[in-house]
């Protein structure tokens, strides 16, 4: 085992290069793209591969390493999937991809929805995710491979149902660069849409400024709820500027006063905004905890 580990067989040199000559692209950049492949697989050929790649051919794992490179991708998730993308679809076919999205990245590379521009690496993933005929199971065996489909074995990405002892991964330590590399890999397709967002704040505001129409309250959440399991633990410490109509707050503030035991319930919109330096709650309703305990218990009129 420890001798797979460290693999460096001079065959992946030759193979390689020769594979690399073999295939022309089309276009200059995506020639210099194909040097620069070659220069890179041979440089990671030499590298020991990590525990992790121990399953993957020394020609897949180098050639994944070379077009990484190549991308500036550097952190293990993104590596992984090229990968996957090299082992999957073959060195030919990535190959191609990575020579399209040199071509891209030369006229301007592609956009986000919101207008930023995709990295190298996003959108090499992306011209993988879009292939016409990338069929379901490459899909699943490329992009989610946790769903069942193991990046091991020949027949390279055959699906494999995930055994039991497999479901339950280790405890995941939550570092800045776990969060990073996961914002980089959400970054890389279209996000999904929200179609409804809302939130409640309990507690007790400060002082309330009137702003024309509207009422505005502060409140800084200090004490995280027990999370299920597997969960980051949040920030504490975050605050949140309510904005709340006149209407409904008078009412909860008559309350406030009144009890000062009793606390503020705000539903509304939330938003992270900038300019007030934490969360901006937008209220659609706002009640005391009396005030809502007092209307369960009112019964409902009667008509004569």
């Amino acid at each position: 085992m420890q001798d797979d580990i460290t693999h460096t067989t001079p065959t992946v040199e030759h193979d390689i290069t020769t594979a690399t000559t073999e295939i022309p692209l089309a276009t200059e950049t995506a020639v210099a793209t194909e040097t620069a492949v070659a220069v890179a697989t041979v440089a990671e050929a030499r590298s020991p591969r990590p525990v992790s790649y121990v399953s993957v051919p020394p020609a897949v794992w180098a050639l994944a390493r070379g077009i990484a490179a190549v991308l500036g991708e550097t952190l293990p998730p993104p590596v992984r999937t090229i990968t996957r993308v090299v082992d999957r679809l073959g060195p030919d076919r990535a190959r191609a991809l990575l020579g399209q999205t040199l071509t891209i990245e030369a006229g301007g590379g592609l956009l986000l929805p919101d207008g930023r521009r995709r990295t190298p690496g996003g959108t090499f993933l992306f011209l993988v995710r879009t292939t016409p005929d990338l069929s379901t199971d490459d899909r699943a065996y490329i992009f989610f491979p946790k769903a069942g489909y193991h990046a091991q074995g020949a027949g390279r990405g055959t699906p494999t149902p995930a055994s039991p002892a497999s479901a339950a991964p280790a405890p995941l330590v939550w570092t800045d660069d776990t969060y990073r590399a996961l914002t980089q890999q959400l970054q890389q397709d279209t996000p999904g849409r929200a179609t409804a967002v809302k939130i409640t704040v309990i507690g007790r505001p400060g002082t309330a400024v009137e702003q024309g129409q509207a009422i505005v309250v502060a409140l800084t959440s200090e004490k995280v709820p027990d999370l299920p399991k597997g969960l980051p633990e949040p920030p504490a410490g975050t605050h949140y500027t309510v904005f709340i109509a006149r209407k409904p707050w008078t009412k909860a503030a008559e309350a406030l006063a009144a009890d000062p035991e009793d606390a503020v319930i705000i539903e509304g919109y939330a938003a992270l905004d900038a300019r007030v330096e934490g969360i901006a709650v937008y209220a659609t309703g706002a009640t005391t905890k009396r005030l809502q305990a007092a209307k369960r218990t009112t019964p409902p009129a009667t008509t004569p």
